[in-house]
């Protein structure tokens, strides 16, 4: 896992030429590649998390750390609500 953003000297250009680069050198030696994005936005709550959580593991075949420290703790148990005129959604 990469993290780009926040990082001096670090930028969407250094992050895309390193997916690019590790994509090439997973192809050269006949591994294969997954690449996942996520866009951490209102839209995404709108997923089922825990078959998300599920597929990611089961199709995806993440585990380990990165799955369950990252991307679990991320999506577990997140709420949210919408405000309009100071009243607020359950």
């Amino acid at each position: 896992m990469f993290q780009s953003g926040f990082r001096t000297y670090h930028s969407t250009e250094t992050a895309l030429l390193k997916v690019v680069n590790d994509i090439r050198i997973n192809l050269g030696i006949n591994k294969p590649s997954v690449l996942v994005l996520l866009v951490l936005s209102a839209a995404f709550d709108t997923v089922d998390h825990q078959i998300l959580l599920t597929r990611l593991r089961d199709f995806i075949g993440l585990s380990g750390a990165v799955f369950f420290n990252w991307f679990v703790s991320y999506l577990s148990e997140r709420k949210f609500c919408v405000s309009v005129d100071g009243h607020l959604s359950k």
